[in-house]
C-alpha cells in the first residue's frame, strides 16, 4: 500500500539514517513461529535518552533471545488488536510484563465500528488484561519527558 514515501526500514539490521541508530530483529510474524506470514522485524532504538522497541506487527511470543536484545525498554510500542498477525489484549499484556517498559503505546487496533472483513479489535481487551495499570489517553501528539517514572503508564493516542 501507498502510506508513505521516503525509506522505508523493512528487513532486520542496523541502519543509521540522521544520525539515529536503528536495530531490526528478526521475528515470527505469527504464532505459528513464521510458518505461516513468515518473518517480522522488531525495532529498537535510542532518542531523546530513551529506549525505544517498536513490535511491528507480530503474534509471536517472544523469544528469549529476542527478551535479550530488546531488553528493558523505556517506551515499548505493540499492537494489541488481535487477529492473525497481532498481538491480542492478553497477549500483549503478557508481553509489557516480561519487558516492564515505563510508557506503553498501544497501536494496530480498531477505533470505533469494526470495518467488514478486519479480524482486529479494539484497544479495550488489552485494557482490561492491564487492569491497574495507569492510563493516559493522550490524542494524536504524544511528548516525552526526559525523565519517565519508574512504573508502567499506558498512553492511549486517537
Amino acid at each position: 500500500a501507498n502510506v508513505a514515501s521516503g525509506k522505508l526500514l523493512v528487513n532486520p539490521g542496523s541502519y543509521k539514517i540522521a544520525g539515529l541508530k536503528i536495530d531490526g530483529i528478526s521475528g515470527a510474524h505469527d504464532r505459528a513461529g513464521g510458518r505461516r506470514f513468515g518473518q517480522a522485524t522488531l525495532w529498537r532504538w535510542k532518542q531523546g535518552g530513551l529506549d525505544f522497541a517498536h513490535l511491528g506487527g507480530t503474534a509471536a511470543r517472544l523469544s528469549p533471545a529476542d527478551r535479550v536484545m530488546l531488553g528493558r525498554p523505556d517506551v515499548l510500542i505493540i499492537g494489541v488488536g488481535g487477529g492473525a498477525k497481532v498481538y491480542d489484549g492478553s497477549e500483549a499484556a503478557a508481553v509489557v510484563r516480561d519487558l516492564q517498559p515505563r510508557v506503553v503505546i498501544p497501536v494496530q487496533y480498531v477505533s470505533g465500528a469494526t470495518p467488514a472483513n478486519c479480524d482486529q479489535g479494539s484497544v479495550e481487551p488489552f485494557l482490561q488484561a492491564m487492569a491497574g495499570t495507569p492510563v493516559k489517553r493522550v490524542g494524536r501528539v504524544l511528548s516525552l519527558p526526559a525523565k519517565l517514572s519508574d512504573t508502567t503508564q499506558i498512553d492511549v493516542m486517537r
